[in-house]
C-alpha cells in the first residue's frame, strides 16, 4: 500500500526502475518509448552519461549553499551561458526550482519594477484563455485553464484573459493568416484599454501554448504586434518558454523564429533535462537597473534556488545539446514526425488538426471532422488513449479538451533530442494503434 498521495488516487501506477536513450523500464520488465519527454522535459533521453558525470563531480565539490550567504561556481557558469544565448535585450538570469517558480518569480518581479519605477497603480495582469503557467496560485492565475482553476477561484488574484491565437479554432475560414493575426492581437490593445493603458503590469504568454492546447504555434506577425501593443502602453511582455523553449521547437528559444525578444522570459523542463529541479527567469537590463539603482534587493526567495547540483546538471545538458548540434536534429526529425504523422493521421476521421514546431507537435481529436465538434468531456478520451498508448509500450502526453467542450481532446509529443528515425517510425506506429483502439473502445 503506497504512503504517497498520488496524482491520481485510484490508478495503480507501475514502478519505474531505469532508463536508458529515448525509453524508460519499469520494475516488471516492461520498456516505453518516451515520446513526450515525460512532460516535454526529457530533452537528452534518460541516463545520458555526460550529464550524469557532471552531477558526479558537483556532489563531490558541492551539494548545497543558501543563496543568502553565497553564490557558486555552478550557478555562475549557468547563468552566463543562458545570457549569453538569450534574446537581446535579457541581461540577468534568476534560478529556481521549476517552471511555477519561475512564473512567480517573473509576475512578483514585474510588479517589483513598476514601484521601484514609481508606478505603482499598475496592477493587472493579461493573459490568454486556455493557457497553462503553473500550478502555484499566482501562475494558476495567470493561467487559463479553467478545469485547474475552476475550484481555486476563490484564493487566485484577479487576471485578465484574452482569446489565444489558435488558428484551427478561432481564424474565419476567409481570413487570412494575416488578418487574423492582427484581429488576435488587437484583443490585447483593448483590453488594455479597457483597463487604462496605465494599469497594466505585463501580458504573459506561452510563445508555442504547450499542453492545455497541444502545440498550437503562433501565425503570421503575432508576436510582433504584441510586442509593439507592450511598447505603445509601456506593459511588459513575458514569454512563458517553459515547455517550447531550450531548443523544443528547432531554435534554442522559440520566440527566435517571432523575431521578438520579451522583457521577461521563463524557462524549465528542457533546462536541466529532468536530471535535477531547475527553472529561471531571464530579465532585462532595464529591470535589473531599476532594482539596482532602487531598493537594491529583488523581495522574492526560495529555500533550494541557484542549487548548485541543478545548475550543473542544466550547464551539462545545454553543453551536450550545443556539442553534438542536437537543434539539427530536432529540425531534421521534427520535420520527419511532421510528414509520418500527416501520413498516419492526414486523412483519419477523428483528427482535426496536426500542428506545432520541431520536436513540439500536438494532434488535435474530434468526434466530427467537418464541424470541428469535440468528443464530449465526459468521455474522457484523452485518459483512454493514454491507457492505451502505454499499453503498448509508449508515453504520450493526452490532454482533455476545455469543460464547456469547446475545444477538443489532444495529444502532445514532444520526445528526446535524440531521438532517431526507426524511433520515429515506432512512435506513430504505436500511437495510432492507440487513438483507435480509445475511440473504438467508445460505447456508442
Amino acid at each position: 500500500m503506497t504512503r504517497i498521495l498520488h496524482r491520481a488516487i485510484r490508478t495503480a501506477l507501475p514502478v519505474a526502475v531505469g532508463g536508458r536513450g529515448v525509453e524508460l523500464f519499469d520494475a516488471d520488465g516492461n520498456a516505453y518509448i518516451d515520446a513526450s519527454g515525460g512532460a516535454a522535459v526529457s530533452c537528452l533521453g534518460h541516463g545520458h552519461p555526460d550529464v550524469l558525470a557532471s552531477m558526479h563531480a558537483q556532489i563531490d565539490r558541492l551539494a548545497y549553499a543558501h543563496t543568502s550567504f553565497f553564490t557558486s561556481e555552478a550557478a555562475e557558469e549557468l547563468a552566463d551561458r543562458l545570457i549569453a544565448e538569450a534574446p537581446a535585450g535579457l541581461s540577468h538570469a534568476y534560478l529556481v526550482c521549476g517552471g511555477s517558480e519561475a512564473i512567480e518569480a517573473a509576475l512578483k518581479m514585474a510588479r517589483q519594477y513598476f514601484v521601484e519605477k514609481g508606478e505603482p497603480q499598475r496592477r493587472h495582469i493579461i493573459a490568454r484563455r486556455q493557457s497553462y503557467h503553473g500550478n502555484t496560485l499566482g501562475a494558476l492565475a495567470a493561467g487559463g485553464n479553467e478545469w485547474r482553476r475552476a475550484q481555486f477561484k476563490p484564493l487566485l488574484i484577479e487576471t485578465h484573459h484574452i482569446d489565444p491565437c489558435y488558428a484551427y479554432r478561432l481564424q474565419d475560414g476567409s481570413e487570412s493568416d494575416e488578418a487574423y493575426a492582427a484581429r488576435a492581437a488587437q484583443q490585447l490593445e483593448d483590453k488594455i484599454l479597457e483597463l487604462g493603458a496605465g494599469e497594466v503590469i505585463a501580458f504573459v504568454a506561452e510563445t508555442v501554448v504547450g499542453a492545455t492546447s497541444g502545440a498550437v504555434p503562433p501565425v503570421a506577425d503575432y508576436f510582433k504586434r504584441i510586442r509593439a501593443i507592450c511598447d505603445r502602453y509601456g506593459v511588459l511582455l513575458i514569454l512563458d518558454e517553459v515547455m517550447c523553449g531550450m531548443g523544443r521547437t528547432g531554435t534554442l528559444h522559440a520566440c527566435e523564429q517571432e523575431g521578438v525578444a520579451p522583457d521577461i522570459m521563463t524557462l524549465a523542463k528542457g533546462l536541466g533535462g529532468g536530471y535535477q529541479p531547475i527553472g529561471a527567469v531571464l530579465l532585462s537590463r532595464n529591470i535589473f537597473e531599476a532594482f539596482a539603482n532602487g531598493s537594491g534587493f529583488f523581495q522574492h526567495g526560495h529555500t533550494y534556488m541557484g542549487h548548485p547540483m541543478a545548475a550543473a546538471a542544466a550547464l551539462a545538458v545545454q553543453e551536450v545539446v550545443r556539442r553534438d548540434n542536437l537543434l539539427g536534429n530536432v529540425v531534421a526529425m521534427g520535420d520527419l514526425l511532421e510528414r509520418r504523422l500527416l501520413d498516419r493521421f492526414g486523412n483519419h476521421h477523428h483528427v482535426g488538426d496536426i500542428r506545432g514546431r520541431g520536436l513540439f507537435r500536438g494532434i488535435e481529436l474530434v468526434a466530427d471532422r467537418a464541424t470541428k465538434q469535440p468528443f464530449g468531456p465526459d468521455l474522457k478520451l484523452n485518459a483512454r488513449i493514454k491507457k492505451e498508448a502505454m499499453a503498448r509500450g509508449l508515453m504520450v502526453y493526452p490532454m482533455g479538451g476545455t469543460i464547456d467542450g469547446r475545444l477538443g481532446d489532444h495529444v502532445l509529443l514532444a520526445p528526446p533530442f535524440i531521438v532517431e528515425r526507426e524511433d520515429i517510425d515506432r512512435i506513430v506506429d504505436r500511437l495510432g494503434a492507440a487513438i483507435d483502439a480509445a475511440i473504438d473502445g467508445i460505447p456508442a
